[in-house]
């Protein structure tokens, strides 16, 4: 399989080439495009008690899209998310993934989608109890509302909440005050993200929760 991230960062979408034989797996709603040859079939992710627990908990549609191609030709096929962004794709290789909701977009043959316990304090910042947790040895693709960024973190690091994409899961995760209780109401940064340990975090350079209270007193 081939595949090219075009129109970054602002309106990306993947391109993706199937040789015979070849397969992906996509959220319900990804697919933009494809030839009229390539097989589609629709399926709970996972299975049907596990689609549940990544609908309900980890903020991902119930049903997911797997398209193959049965054919002896290369057959094309172009996917995306429904937010306006960037996208990236990760080879895993072994290692684990961890996506706020929304996040996760397709993944090739290889990999392995589960949910992880993300605590309360992630649910009382707005994040969820739960986050989508990604393994194996294939590629997952994800995007996010705005540009993305990659960073190797050693020790702690903060983030506002809104803009933590995903992150590897030793990474620990604390939800705290910007600043003292005063500060952190006037600075209008309310909670962060404090991030602990090693690893990979991905970030997004805007917040649709921010746009979201930009655009309430407009509305009214």
């Amino acid at each position: 399989m081939k595949y090219e991230i075009r129109y970054k960062p602002a309106f990306a979408a993947i391109f993706v080439t199937l040789e015979p034989g070849d397969s992906i797996t996509a959220e319900a709603g990804a697919m933009t495009s494809m030839d009229g040859q390539i097989t589609m079939k629709t399926e709970f992710s996972g299975g049907f008690f596990s689609g549940l627990l990544k609908k309900f908990f980890g903020g991902e549609t119930l049903f997911v899209n797997s398209f193959s191609n049965r054919t002896q030709q290369p057959l094309n096929l172009v996917l995306t998310q429904s937010t306006i962004g960037d996208i990236v794709g990760v080879e895993l290789r072994g290692r684990a993934l961890c996506f706020q909701p929304g996040a996760y977009i397709c993944h090739t043959p290889g990999t392995k989608l589960g949910v992880s316990w993300a605590g309360f304090k992630s649910w009382f910042s707005g994040e969820g109890l739960f986050k989508l947790k990604v393994s194996g040895k294939g590629t997952v693709f994800f995007g996010a509302y705005g540009g993305l960024s990659q960073k190797r973190i050693n020790g702690e690091f903060i983030v506002d909440t809104g803009h933590l994409v995903a992150y590897e899961p030793q990474i620990r995760m604390n939800i705290a005050m910007a600043g003292g209780w005063l500060g952190s109401v006037t600075s209008g940064e309310g909670f962060v993200n404090r991030l602990k340990g090693r690893g990979e975090i991905y970030l997004q350079s805007r917040s649709i929760d921010g746009l979201v209270k930009y655009l309430r007193p407009k509305l009214r």
